[in-house]
């Protein structure tokens, strides 16, 4: 059986990852999985939550990145996982696992995974969505607000203190190692169609799982 095809798509926090990764899910639903490197924060069970609020989140030391490449290389070469499940409500690790089985194709997103040479490795295709600061800083705003429990001064503190930061300082100059930038991330349909033309022509050519 042959390894999956793993796409990386990288870019900073807010820049249109996500819409991305739908529109793909949409025409390929059956064939892909997603492994997201938010997952793979470090668990702080002995400290408390004001202490976690505190924590820099955006530098490759918040993360378990180990982990994430031994479960890719597996999903890679056809084995399910147990994926840890991130708690952004409670800064922690839940102590949940969602199982992952192999597709054909798998997407792995995350602000940082084109910072990690052993992570990057794993990718076929690497792709970095770019957008402008003041957009992705309003769209997380939005999300952390609506969907994270979050007041808009944690946001905002967070941001200057650690996100801008660490985008400028890791984030950004990973955009070095992508195959594709995409700007405007999902709503640049002409690079969704690049996209979606190259996965099409790799299923076409392999035997389905």
């Amino acid at each position: 059986m042959a390894e999956s095809l793993v796409i990386g798509i990288a870019g900073g926090s807010g820049s249109g990852k996500t819409t991305l990764m739908k529109n793909l899910m949409n025409r390929f639903a059956d064939v892909i999985t997603v492994l997201s490197h938010d997952n793979y924060y470090r668990s702080h069970d002995d400290m408390p939550y004001e202490e976690r609020c505190k924590l820099n989140y955006d530098e490759p030391a918040a993360f378990e990145t180990d982990l994430m490449v031994r479960q890719l290389a597996q999903l890679r070469q056809g084995e399910s996982i147990d994926c840890p499940v991130y708690d952004f409500t409670i800064h922690n690790r839940s102590k949940e696992t969602i199982q992952i089985m192999p597709k054909k194709v798998i997407l792995v997103e995350g602000i940082l995974i084109f910072a990690e040479p052993a992570l990057r490795e794993l990718m076929d295709i690497k792709i970095f969505v770019d957008t402008d600061a003041d957009i992705r800083l309003c769209r997380r705003v939005k999300r952390d607000v609506n969907k994270r429990g979050r007041t808009l001064e944690s946001v905002l503190l967070q941001y200057q203190q650690t996100v801008k930061p660490m985008h400028e300082m890791y984030v950004e100059p990973s955009k070095r190692y992508a195959n594709l930038v995409v700007l405007e991330g999902g709503k640049n349909l002409v690079a969704l169609d690049m996209i979606e033309t190259h996965i099409q022509k790799y299923l076409d050519q392999e035997t389905p799982l």
